[in-house]
């Protein structure tokens, strides 16, 4: 997942909202959102196993952004998609699991992970500092650090409090981080990939090199009655041309 941006028990009656983008190469084989013959939903990364957004009827749900810096990159061991599947997979608390995963970061390419059990949600980063717990509220991530203001985070940010302020569900949701909008290099960022790439890539829905962009938005909204519905919507090459996959379900509560 490389933008993120969600609502977090600052809405009455909807106590999670989370809209994202998933960007990668567009020959990356990976299966939609389904259930895992371990109970949870998510997507599949079918060449390293992992997931990269997922949630289980328990309550749990966790997901993860690539941190990119390629002016101090890391040897990964372990693909971060495995960061998402254990902690939905294991019964550790969201900070019993956390402090496992800082004790083995250096085994892991750049991550931004988030992490919940429903009451809590806590968040971590091999490019960051500590364990944090996220407070109530809208926040927004990208491929840096939690609520960092780069242009695509901000503007993802007030379209969410606008989106939530007329409806929500998952299928309007689908209508924001769309934009295509590329921002001038001084106000970006400099992760070490060339200025052209650093400008492409600062758009929310990407479409870069002819084989790299955003093959997948979802949409997730959870009630405080505990339903949940959860969104893909899967883009080939031309964007105008998407499958839905819908799943709705009860979480505990």
């Amino acid at each position: 997942m490389c933008l993120v941006v969600f609502s977090w028990k600052k809405h009455p009656d909807y106590p999670l909202v989370i809209r994202a983008n998933r960007d990668e190469f567009f020959m990356r084989p990976s299966k939609k959102i389904h259930l895992w013959k371990t109970g949870f939903y998510a997507g599949k990364d079918l060449k390293s196993e992992g997931t990269w957004m997922g949630f289980h009827p328990n309550g749990k749900w966790s997901l993860l952004t690539y941190y990119r810096d390629f002016h101090h990159p890391k040897k990964a061991l372990i693909s971060r998609g495995k960061l998402v599947q254990n902690f939905l997979e294991s019964s550790s608390s969201p900070l019993d699991y956390l402090k496992e995963v800082q004790t083995n970061q250096e085994k892991y390419d750049g991550f931004n992970l988030l992490v919940s059990d429903g009451n809590h949600l806590l968040y971590y980063s091999n490019y960051g500092e500590d364990i944090t717990e996220v407070e109530p509220g809208i926040h927004g991530l990208s491929n840096g650090l939690l609520n960092a203001p780069w242009p695509k985070v901000q503007l993802a940010k007030k379209q969410l409090i606008e989106q939530i302020e007329n409806r929500i569900n998952a299928e309007s949701l689908l209508n924001i981080l769309n934009s295509k909008e590329t921002f001038p290099l001084e106000k970006l960022p400099d992760t070490g990939v060339p200025p052209k790439m650093e400008e492409g890539l600062s758009a929310q829905f990407i479409r870069l090199n002819d084989n790299y962009g955003t093959v997948s938005s979802a949409a997730l909204v959870l009630e405080k009655s505990g339903n949940v519905t959860f969104k893909e919507r899967s883009f080939e090459w031309d964007y105008r041309k998407f499958t839905d996959e819908t799943y709705r379900f009860k979480a505990q509560t």
